[in-house]
C-alpha cells in the first residue's frame, strides 16, 4: 500500500532513490558505464526538454544516453545519481553549464531546448511525476554550484557519494545537501480565511502567509509567530495539511491551517502591504473562476492554492 497522493506539484517522486547505493563507488561507476542508464542535462539550472510530438500531448524530459555524458558535461562534471525507475534503469542529472551555446551543440541541436522549471510547472507541460524528478535534480545541482568550498576552512571540497556529499580534502569536514523548512499557513476564523498580499505582487493577488522556520522552533510555533508578526493574528490551534518540495533553491513548504482567536488583525507594513478576511463563498468562487475579479489566488501548482481549496471545500 503506497502513500496517498500529495496534491502539490514537485511532490510524488516515483523513483527508488536507492540511497544505500550512493556510497558504493563501484556500483555507481557501473551504472554510469551502463548503456541502459540515462541522464538529463541542466544548463544554468534549466532542464533539457523535448517538444511535443503532437499538439496538446505535452513535453517530455530530455533523457539522453550515457555515451553523450562526457561530451556535454566536460572534464570535471557535477553528476548526481537520482535513482532507479520502475524499469530498472538508473537515472542521473548532469550540469552542462560550461557549454557556451548549448542549443546549437551538435548533440542537442534540433532535438529539444533548455527551459525554466517553474514555467513548465505552471503550464502543466510536464507530468507531475517527471516534475518531481526534475525538482530533485535542480535542487541537487544548485547545491553543488553554491557549496563548492568548505565552510570550515575554505578549501575547495570534493563531490562524493554520487553527489549527496562533499568532503574537504584539507580538514576532512563533511557537507551534505540542505533543505530549508518553510511554514506556509492559512488562518481561519469561523467561515472566513485570512489572505495577505505583498506590494511587489500583481494587482489583486492574495495568498497564504509564509516564513522560514527558525532554529529551535517547532512548526506550530513558526506558524503562530509568522501570523502574529505579519498580521497581528493570534491562533489557538495549528493542523498539518501537506508539504511541497520547492526547488528555489531547496526548500520544503510545510502547509498548515491555523484557527485564529478573532478577526482582529494588524498588517505589519514590512512583509505584507495588505490583507483581509475572505468568506468561504468568496474564495470558492475565485477558485472556480466565478469571482467578481476584485482579487485572485495563486495557481494550482502552488501549495497556497491547495490550502485555500481545502478551506473552500469545507475540509478545514
Amino acid at each position: 500500500m503506497g502513500l496517498p497522493q500529495n496534491p502539490n506539484i514537485f511532490a510524488n517522486n516515483p523513483l527508488d532513490r536507492a540511497s544505500y547505493r550512493r556510497a558504493d563507488k563501484a556500483w555507481i561507476e557501473s551504472q554510469l558505464a551502463d548503456p541502459a542508464s540515462l541522464f538529463v542535462p541542466f544548463h544554468r539550472l534549466q532542464p533539457f526538454v523535448l517538444p511535443e510530438e503532437k499538439p496538446s500531448q505535452g513535453k517530455d524530459v530530455g533523457w539522453l544516453r550515457m555515451a553523450l555524458l562526457k561530451e556535454l558535461a566536460g572534464p570535471d562534471p557535477v553528476i548526481v545519481f537520482l535513482g532507479v525507475n520502475r524499469r530498472g534503469k538508473s537515472l542521473f542529472a548532469a550540469d552542462v553549464s560550461a557549454l557556451k551555446d548549448p542549443d546549437n551543440h551538435p548533440a542537442l541541436k534540433g532535438i529539444g531546448a533548455f527551459e525554466e522549471l517553474r514555467g513548465l510547472a505552471m503550464a502543466g507541460e510536464i507530468t507531475p511525476t517527471e516534475l518531481a524528478i526534475l525538482a530533485q535534480a535542480k535542487s541537487m545541482i544548485d547545491w553543488h554550484q553554491r557549496h563548492g568550498f568548505c565552510s570550515v576552512c575554505g578549501t575547495r571540497s570534493e563531490m562524493m557519494e554520487a553527489g549527496y556529499k562533499r568532503q574537504c580534502p584539507s580538514c576532512k569536514a563533511e557537507h551534505f545537501p540542505r533543505t530549508d523548512p518553510v511554514a506556509i499557513m492559512l488562518a481561519t476564523y469561523q467561515d472566513k480565511c485570512f489572505l495577505g498580499r505583498q506590494k511587489i505582487w500583481p494587482k489583486g493577488m492574495h495568498s497564504a502567509l509564509a516564513g522560514f522556520i527558525e532554529p529551535g522552533e517547532s512548526i506550530e510555533e513558526a506558524v503562530a509567530r509568522e501570523l502574529h508578526e505579519e498580521a497581528g493574528l493570534s491562533v489557538s490551534s495549528v493542523t498539518y495539511h501537506s508539504t511541497q518540495p520547492w526547488p528555489y533553491p531547496s526548500s520544503l513548504m510545510i502547509g498548515c491551517h491555523a484557527v485564529a482567536d478573532s478577526e482582529d488583525f494588524k498588517i505589519d507594513g514590512v512583509e505584507l502591504s495588505g490583507g483581509r478576511w475572505f468568506t468561504r463563498d468568496e474564495v470558492k468562487a475565485a477558485i472556480e473562476g466565478k469571482g467578481d475579479g476584485s482579487f485572485w489566488l495563486p495557481p494550482p501548482f502552488a501549495i497556497a492554492h491547495q490550502l485555500v481549496k481545502t478551506f473552500a471545500e469545507g475540509k478545514a
